[in-house]
């Protein structure tokens, strides 16, 4: 593989929603240990779009599950905001992401026998909150799933069932979302609709998302993409063109 520029951020910048230091996440030990990650250091900005990839195995999506409190590190900090995630027991993780922390999966994880409106606004009813009407509004208008509110899952395109899962994963107004191949499941034509949802939710609504992609055109929406390589950072790039990654990943194989 072709050694290529290893440029990280490695202090924290003063509007970090999310960050690492030092990440390392272990499976198996001796013969069979694995590093999934090993010492990455690396912000994610507020209200910027930031696109992580790498070759199959590279760790993109441990470095997202890790970041987000999914999973845990075996060495090294994870932050959301000011705040240490090994600090916090189960309870108190569970909490922050309910309250702090939007996800979206390429499974769009949607309750079959709830509307499209009420899966919405699920999360928050579990949190015992009402949430931000005029918010909520804003987000189903930005999502353009206003006409199909009152449909259940099972009546929805793919797209549009995504759409939601990005509704949902917006409503509470979360401090950082994080996409694991948001558009896997989808059509070119639907993904592109769900991206420009998550482009104009950081463009209009200041939010923070970090997506893990092996698809160039889908990082292209991106203000930055992150690189991995065998658990490592080995490139950043900013204001990314669909051919640009194309070319850097063609690099990364070498």
């Amino acid at each position: 593989m072709a050694e290529l520029s290893t440029s990280t951020s490695t202090a924290a910048p003063a509007r970090a929603a999310a960050r690492t230091e030092e990440a390392c996440k272990i499976y198996g030990k001796d013969q069979t240990e694995v590093r999934a990650l090993d010492g990455i250091t690396v912000a994610f900005e507020q209200s910027r779009f930031t696109a992580i990839m790498g070759p199959s195995g590279s760790g993109k999506s441990t470095l997202l599950h890790c970041s987000a409190g999914l999973d845990t590190l075996s060495s090294g900090r994870a932050y959301i905001g000011e705040v240490n995630l090994a600090a916090l027991d189960d309870n108190a993780l569970t909490l922050l992401r309910r309250e702090k922390i939007g996800f979206i999966f390429q499974a769009y994880n949607l309750v079959p026998t709830l509307t499209a409106a009420e899966n919405i606004t699920l999360p928050l009813l579990l949190a015992g909150k009402k949430g931000d009407q005029a918010w909520i509004e804003q987000v189903i208008a930005t999502t353009a799933i206003a006409d199909r509110l009152k449909h259940r899952p099972a009546e929805l395109s793919g797209g549009q069932q995504q759409r939601v899962a990005v509704a949902r994963a917006l409503a509470s107004r979360p401090q950082i979302i994080f996409a694991d191949e948001p558009t896997g499941n989808l059509d070119s034509r639907a993904g592109a609709e769900v991206l420009s949802f998550l482009r104009r939710a950081v463009d209009e609504m200041s939010q923070t998302i970090v997506m893990v992609t092996h698809d160039a055109t889908a990082a292209s929406y991106a203000d930055r993409i992150v690189f991995l390589a065998d658990g490592r950072i080995v490139d950043e790039m900013g204001h990314p063109t669909a051919a640009g990654v194309l070319e850097r990943m063609r690099k990364l194989g070498e």
